[in-house]
């Protein structure tokens, strides 16, 4: 059997440095029920700049740089059965400025989410098909 996996590169072979995450994808089966909630609840707008692929998706560019891209698709999957707290499930990570000001208004869209158990200032929730973000408070020390 090929082991696929070592601890560290062969002798004399430098490590490949990854520099930060670029773009994540989410797979969603009704995009337009997705856009409902990427740009009516989170707030984020379509990024036209990008080329149409040749399937059913949008692109959403972040203050800092990175970019969501939905994909729609036939959602693999479950929707239900996941875990209640988004934390113990797969999720991404994003930096936000108003924790308070977010839950008010998935409060106000009838949208659950879980505070982190932690203590810090974040929530998870979850879009219309499961993918769950973690959003954390930042405090900018510009």
């Amino acid at each position: 059997m090929t082991k696929l996996h070592g601890p560290c590169p062969p002798e004399g072979r430098r490590r490949v440095a990854l520099q930060g995450i670029l773009h994540i994808t989410w797979i969603v089966s009704n995009l337009e029920h997705a856009r409902q909630f990427y740009e009516g609840v989170l707030g984020l707008r379509p990024d036209e700049s990008r080329p149409d692929l040749g399937f059913s998706g949008v692109w959403y560019m972040l203050e800092s740089g990175q970019q969501i891209h939905l994909m729609e698709l036939p959602n693999p999957d479950p929707v239900i059965g996941r875990p209640v707290h988004g934390g113990r499930d797969r999720h991404v990570a994003l930096a936000v400025d108003d924790i308070e000001g977010i839950a008010v208004v998935l409060e106000g869209a009838g949208i659950q989410f879980t505070r982190s158990q932690s203590g810090r200032p974040a929530l998870f929730v979850r879009d219309p098909d499961g993918n769950t973000f973690e959003l954390v408070e930042v405090v900018n020390l510009e």
